[in-house]
């Protein structure tokens, strides 16, 4: 069986996962899920939309059907499917350094909320296209995304399945900031300088990241831990322009300017997070 994962957000607000042995399991309790015509029972009925990575994703309304419905997930609540669903308390993280992160319910319901709108998005506006795929080793979401020159046509590639929903949101801001619409998402980012645009777009990727580990309780993902947890502790402008030097040169020259200890500063509480040197700080030349 091939490694597939479906989009983090859907109608019951329900993720699930291919295990090792091939099986598929739910991140909420007292669910059933269909795969390959092997069902278990459940309380009650509400579908949810799984999208398959590594094939196109375009509205399956006015493009064809560029979905596959993998996964049909019931939430166990009477009359869950024709109202809101409740979203679960978000449970705290942390890590082996012993840093920690306590979201807020309020603030994930926020998340939540966008989410789902920009998935809705994603799968029905006819504009654009995402293609994703499995990338082969680790890689960070601006090292797979490709974009083409019309701006219409997005490729990302993805390396675990958990990652998927946070590397999908990345290529689709993009696609937005190619199309002169990013406005719709990310109205505080119009008009600003690529540094400040890519800064609320990871700003946006991070927090995807956050409410799918809290509230999901998905595994963690070294890469996508780097980038929440530095913009939890307000260190994202240093994570970007550290891990990405060439990038944004004049917003770091600047950032350096303001603040001549920073990046040391920066390395210093990533060493100690995470017992290694931040991307960019590793030697070699590359991010990672």
């Amino acid at each position: 069986m091939t490694t597939e994962a479906t989009l983090l957000w859907s109608a019951p607000r329900i993720a699930i996962f291919p295990m090792s042995n091939g099986t598929w399991t739910p991140n909420w309790p007292d669910m059933r899920t269909t795969h390959n015509h092997h069902t278990t029972t459940t309380l009650a009925e509400a579908t949810a939309f799984a999208a398959v990575p590594g094939r196109n994703i375009r509205s399956g309304r006015r493009a064809g059907v560029h979905h596959s419905l993998l996964a049909v997930i019931v939430l166990a609540a009477a009359g869950c499917a024709a109202g809101e669903p409740l979203l679960r308390d978000p449970r705290r993280l942390v890590i082996h350094s012993g840093e920690r992160l306590a979201p807020t319910k309020e603030r994930m319901e926020e998340i939540d909320a966008w989410g789902r709108e920009q998935m809705d998005s994603i799968r029905d506006d006819p504009s654009f296209m995402i293609t994703s795929g499995d990338q082969d080793g680790p890689a960070y979401p601006w090292e797979t995304l490709e974009i083409n020159e019309q701006g219409d046509s997005a490729v990302i590639s993805y390396p675990r399945p958990e990652a998927y929903a946070p590397y999908l949101i990345y290529a689709h801001l993009h696609l937005m900031v190619a199309q002169d619409r990013l406005d719709r998402w990310l109205p505080e980012a119009e008009g600003g300088t690529p540094f400040e645009i890519e800064r609320a777009i990871l700003s946006r990727v991070s927090d995807t990241w956050l409410h799918q580990r809290s509230i999901f309780d998905v595994r963690p993902y070294d890469l996508l831990e780097e980038l929440m947890y530095s913009k939890e502790n307000d260190y994202l402008d240093a994570y970007i322009l550290t891990a990405r030097p060439d990038a944004f040169v004049d917003a770091r020259r600047d950032w350096q300017a303001e603040n001549p200890d920073a990046r040391e500063t920066f390395i210093a509480w990533f060493r100690k997070t995470f017992e290694r040197d931040p991307p960019g700080a590793r030697g070699g030349g590359a991010s990672r």
